[in-house]
């Protein structure tokens, strides 16, 4: 039997955003992961901070696995040198891939698909469908109105305490790597 390697999942955006930070981290992170021997899972995009990660994680050695549904091939750039590159038909099935070929998840920067992604996996923890760590990435702030929203969530009554353990929040690569090493050990 072989050993398993760990598998970080990133979901993040398919664009660079604002604050030059972002791009930092998801180099920055990109690096980590391939330095702990993990291997990236995220979307396949070869623009933005998906790009950044995975060209990061692949200058490092790291092993890389792509998931992008057909019509996001030419709006993401289908980065088509990864270990492993796989095309769905639709967006959910590009999500089921993505989570079920991984052990962790960590969320950087993004738009409305990293929201949607983050939403999806705290969901299925809530349910109970999966205990996986789901790290939010707060680069200079940049997840506090998410945070503020949930504890909202929370204090309105539709949501338990627990919500909120569900999620490792995270200012930096090195408290990321720190609790993806006590969750993945």
């Amino acid at each position: 039997m072989t050993e398993h390697t760990a598998s970080v999942c990133v979901y993040c955006g398919s664009r660079f955003g604002a604050d030059p930070a972002y791009r930092e981290m998801a180099t920055t992170l990109g690096t980590a992961l391939a330095q702990n021997g993990w291997r990236l899972v995220y979307g396949a995009g070869d623009v933005g901070l998906m790009g950044t990660v995975a060209v990061a994680a692949q200058i490092e050695g790291a092993e890389t696995f792509g998931v992008i549904p057909q019509h996001l091939m030419k709006w993401e750039v289908g980065k088509r040198d990864l270990t492993t590159f796989i095309v769905t038909e639709n967006m959910h099935e590009r999500k089921k891939v993505m989570f079920m070929n991984s052990d962790a998840v960590v969320v950087l920067p993004g738009g409305a698909g990293s929201l949607d992604e983050f939403f999806e996996v705290l969901t299925w923890r809530q349910l109970g469908l999966h205990a996986k760590p789901i790290l939010l990435m707060n680069v200079n702030g940049f997840w506090d109105p998410l945070i503020t929203l949930m504890d909202h969530v929370i204090d309105q009554g539709f949501a338990e305490d627990s919500l909120r353990g569900f999620i490792t929040v995270v200012s930096d690569v090195d408290q990321a790597i720190t609790a993806l090493r006590a969750a993945l050990s």
